[in-house]
């Protein structure tokens, strides 16, 4: 048997303080580094042994798998970055509290903006000191390659090479693997393996800091999924991502 699992990073600064944050590189809170910690425990007494693991360029991911991997006496496997596994961009929204932007434009825009398949937030200002465009992680590539808005479809498709020319394979080579990254990204993953609609991928969320795992045959078909721990707690760290962008 085959295992994927798939950790979204701990609780970010801005995470805590509930602001978009997309491409822009925000460290872990407090709380985000006990998760990932926590993360790492709780595989290594489930008895996972990663051979190889993927990350975002953004330090929230690159810390959490940084973190996870040293709980369970992993740090010296080979870890590989991938712009491809970043946060779906949100534009103009990016650094932005999302309870304003809802009194601001109104709860239904910004489901829109936030949580729609094929729609994506304003784009974001060329001169805009937050624009991936300036940052020189990014200089190798196409200029087109780096968004100024996207969907979750934009994310989907930019993941999807990724996923066919290289994790997947590595699935079936190493026997068990690890990616740390975002919500939305590893909501691109969640979709292409489940087979999951539109609209039922748009209803599904992941807490952060806890494991989903992935069981596969060896010709890469699913068998099983399941998150790591308490059901009742993942339960109400889902609904508290689905909330974050509603008046309290």
């Amino acid at each position: 048997m085959n295992r994927l699992v798939l950790l979204r990073h701990g609780e970010s600064q801005w995470n805590k303080e509930n602001r978009f944050t997309g491409w822009v590189d925000v460290d872990l809170s407090e709380q985000g580094v006990k998760e990932a910690i926590e993360a790492g425990r709780a595989m290594k007494e489930k008895g996972f042994n990663f051979k190889i693991a993927y990350t975002s360029y953004l330090i929230r991911a690159i810390k959490t798998l940084s973190l996870t991997l040293e709980e369970m006496g992993l740090l010296w496997i080979p870890v590989i970055k991938s712009w491809r596994l970043n946060e779906k961009h949100y534009g103009m929204l990016q650094g932005l509290n999302k309870v304003e932007m809802v009194e601001k434009y109104g709860e239904e825009q910004v489901h829109l903006w936030r949580r729609s398949f094929d729609v994506a937030p304003p784009v974001i200002d060329e001169d805009d000191e937050m624009n991936a465009a300036h940052d020189p992680r990014y200089t190798g590539l196409d200029d087109s390659d780096i968004p100024r808005t996207e969907s979750l479809k934009d994310v989907i498709i930019r993941m999807k090479p990724l996923w066919e020319n290289d994790i997947s394979k590595a699935v079936l080579q190493h026997g068990e693997i690890l990616v740390a990254a975002h919500g939305n990204s590893l909501r691109a993953v969640v979709k292409t393996l489940k087979n999951m609609s539109n609209e039922e991928i748009l209803e599904f969320n992941i807490p952060t800091g806890i494991p989903y795992v992935f069981e596969f045959d060896n010709q890469l078909n699913l068998l099983n999924d399941y998150f790591v721990g308490d059901p009742e707690f993942i339960r109400q760290m889902m609904e508290k991502v689905a909330n974050q962008a509603k008046k309290k």
